[in-house]
């Protein structure tokens, strides 16, 4: 196996354990909100919270992977989460504060995850293979909330709320021990990798290099990451106010027993899972084929985002539970084409600089974390109203695709 591919898995893993051990609460906040007396607002500031910390980190760890290496910072950025992770239920029974306390520094851990081994892959994947390795390793995201979803409840009906914390949150130390034993920041660097597959991939990656510090006046006016940065608040827009809410939804808005739910609210992520993979080989058959990079961009995007609005907006229409997890899997099954799109098209527009340009756009998709998730309890405070949500998440997701439509570019920016 190449050398590049186990790097691959590792990542993916490390993806897979930043989802479990922050989606377990979108499980566990049901029978926590019963057991301390919490309200709508409550629970989407319990949610919100942890985008407060997961903000801050995003810029430091896309320059720090940059100029120093990928792999200490996601290696100790995951032991961070996952200790906090520990943490949370004693933080819970401490006071309201404390929790709040413990979601922020859990985010603070988690925020470095992305910008990280997205500035890993730019000096270890080939610009070939580029959009599949994305598509793979971002679809750890979804292949851990599922399994968060359909074991959170078994571990809160057998154990307590509590355990599902306690177990999620050893999992990263484990993990910690082969990153730190088998991954390296670049190829180079590695004592078992051959000749040809560094050759290789030194020829073909987007950088070999490690990066300076870019003038905040040249990062801000530049229109093609704005482009990336709003289509990532966008696209974040929806899968942030569906991770907190969808269980609540499905439970309290649909009329599902808590059983059940982690079933039912797993199956559109699992959606994402599979067809994110396709969007990756999608986007990568694109490229191979002739077209422009920037025309491969714009169609994943557009097929991505387009298609995921429409499905949002018919949802209120229908009231029955297969009807609405139906069009949620098939929203799901569209936004996975946005692999080849604007999650890819940091590498295009500054290659050593991936790490920070991801931490930059990466940092405005964490916002809607804080406003859409404390922004959908209001409205299911105030209204009571689950289509009004569906239809501000179908609208942010529109607007994305018009602006990445308008200002994307495949060019280099940065050099």
């Amino acid at each position: 196996m190449p050398t590049r591919f186990k790097i691959i898995g590792l990542t993916m893993l490390a993806v897979f354990i930043c989802y479990i051990d922050r989606v377990n609460i979108s499980i566990t906040i049901i029978p926590m909100a019963e057991e301390l007396g919490w309200d709508y607002e409550r629970i989407g500031l319990v949610s919100a919270s942890f985008f407060i910390g997961y903000i801050v980190t995003q810029i430091l760890g896309g320059y720090l992977s940059d100029k120093y290496g990928a792999k200490l910072v996601l290696g100790y950025g995951l032991i961070i989460w996952s200790l906090f992770t520990i943490l949370t239920p004693v933080a819970s029974y401490a006071s309201f504060t404390f929790l709040i306390l413990a979601r922020i520094g859990m985010g603070l851990g988690e925020g470095i995850t992305f910008p990280a081994w997205h500035s890993l892959y730019a000096r270890w994947v080939p610009l070939g293979e580029r959009a599949r390795a994305v598509g793979v390793t971002n679809s750890g995201l979804f292949l851990g909330t599922v399994f968060a979803l359909i074991t959170t409840p078994i571990i809160v009906l057998q154990l307590g709320w509590e355990w599902a914390f306690y177990l999620f949150g050893s999992v990263g130390f484990i993990w910690f021990f082969f990153w730190n034993r088998f991954a390296v920041s670049t190829p180079k660097e590695h004592a078992n990798i051959s000749e040809k597959e560094l050759n290789f991939i030194e020829s073909n990656a987007p950088t070999t290099e490690g990066a300076e510090q870019l003038p905040w006046k040249v990062l801000i006016t530049n229109k093609p990451l704005w482009a990336i940065g709003v289509a990532h608040f966008c696209s974040n827009y929806s899968l942030f106010v569906f991770l907190s809410w969808l269980p609540i939804f499905i439970n309290q808005g649909l009329g599902v027993d808590f059983a059940s739910i982690g079933p039912l609210a797993m199956l559109p992520h699992l959606t994402s899972f599979i067809f994110l993979n396709l969007g990756g080989v999608f986007g990568d058959f694109l490229l191979k084929s002739g077209l422009k990079t920037l025309t491969v961009r714009k169609i994943c995007n557009t097929i991505g985002f387009g298609g995921a609005g429409v499905c949002l907006t018919l949802i209120p229409s229908f009231d029955t539970v297969m009807s609405v997890m139906t069009l949620m899997c098939l929203g799901n099954a569209f936004g996975g084409m946005a692999a080849g799109g604007f999650i890819v098209n940091h590498a295009d527009i500054g290659p050593k600089y991936t790490g920070t340009l991801m931490g930059i756009t990466n940092m405005l998709g964490a916002i809607p974390g804080i406003i859409g998730v404390y922004l959908s309890g209001l409205i299911l405070n105030t209204t009571g109203s689950w289509s009004a949500v569906f239809y501000v998440v179908a609208g942010v997701t529109f607007f994305g695709m018009i602006f990445y439509l308008k200002f994307a570019s495949a060019e280099k920016q940065f050099d």
